[in-house]
């Protein structure tokens, strides 16, 4: 059979799915590609491995309803109508687990860069304003002892809640759906309700899906909860907060400082506000930027598409149910 693989990624990929005796495509331009020219090029193939973060609505579903597997290369599935895959029976995988410990890396970065400004610092040697040793000027906070709160205390959260007790010794507190029991036993992590998470919270980070409850939760009402010397981190999806709110939390001293991997929208323009405040850190989205973690991701895509080519249970479904 053959399968269609939307953007070039580690060829381990590629090379696991032609021994299990399938043909590849890949896309190897530079761009996205507009929904109707995906469905085009998905045409003749029995397996998608999407790449982008293309929405695959129920039109591209529909339209696409010939696929026996549908595997994405990331975590995260809210720009794909799962219903509409369900209910056409198209099984879904994506690749959990393998990139927590460098997306919980990228969130413990963003937090470190933050509280000592580092970004900002950092570009005004460039500007050559490193002349004049000013022992008031550019303070930074210390975390040790510190609070963490994390919105989804899953896999990552876990990573990054490991991180920051294990370095800084800093309490953690946590607001999931439901309670977490091995990171109550290995950080005394404590489960309180999103109230307390934002008005105690000295660095809250989020790990959180993005899903209708979710989807700019972190808004101004949200940012007014929390501590004038707090820090927002968000590696999990820009959706989760609003950017305009976030924008004037910040300069109006509602919170201290933010670190981003992820923005609203993304990319995000190069003139937006945001990168130039002294208290913000912002990457491009490399949560999952590794070797290691982009290879794992690589691997566990190709055998979620090898899986449904063969008629078996994907290794890790997203939608399980359509095996009942």
């Amino acid at each position: 059979m053959k399968v269609f693989i939307s953007r070039l990624i580690p060829e381990i990929a590629a090379t696991m799915i032609r021994e299990a005796g399938h043909d590849v495509t890949q896309f190897v331009e530079r761009r996205d590609i507009p929904i109707d020219e995906m469905i085009e090029l998905c045409k003749g193939h029995e397996g998608f491995l999407n790449v982008s973060h293309n929405k695959l609505d129920k039109h591209f579903l529909e339209a696409s309803s010939h696929l026996k597997v549908l595997s994405l290369f990331s975590v995260g599935y809210d720009h794909v109508d799962i219903a509409a895959a369900t209910k056409l029976k198209i099984p879904v995988g994506h690749t959990p687990g393998v990139l927590s410990a460098s997306t919980a890396d990228t969130a413990f970065m963003l937090m470190l860069t933050v509280s000592r400004k580092a970004f900002y610092l950092h570009k005004s040697i460039g500007k050559g304003e490193w002349n004049y040793y000013d022992p008031i000027a550019n303070l930074g906070m210390e975390l040790t002892g510190k609070t963490l709160g994390i919105l989804g205390l899953g896999k990552i959260g876990f990573e990054m809640a490991k991180r920051c007790k294990g370095a800084y010794d800093m309490k953690v507190i946590y607001h999931n759906r439901g309670t977490n029991p091995e990171a109550e036993k290995a950080f005394d992590a404590e489960r309180v309700s999103f109230a307390d998470l934002l008005n105690q919270s000295d660095v809250l980070s989020v790990h959180s899906s993005l899903n209708s409850e979710t989807a700019g939760l972190f808004n101004a009402a949200a940012f007014k909860q929390m501590k004038p010397t707090s820090i927002f981190i968000n590696t999990s999806r820009g959706g989760l907060h609003n950017e305009a709110d976030l924008l004037n939390a910040l300069t109006g001293g509602t919170i201290w400082g933010a670190g981003l991997d992820v923005t609203n929208p993304e990319p995000m323009n190069a003139d937006n506000p945001l990168l130039n405040l002294p208290n913000v850190a912002i990457v491009p989205h490399i949560g999952s930027a590794t070797i290691e973690a982009r290879t794992g991701m690589a691997r566990i895509a190709a055998m979620n598409i090898i899986a449904g080519l063969n008629g078996e249970r994907l290794p890790y479904p997203v939608n399980p149910e359509i095996y009942k």
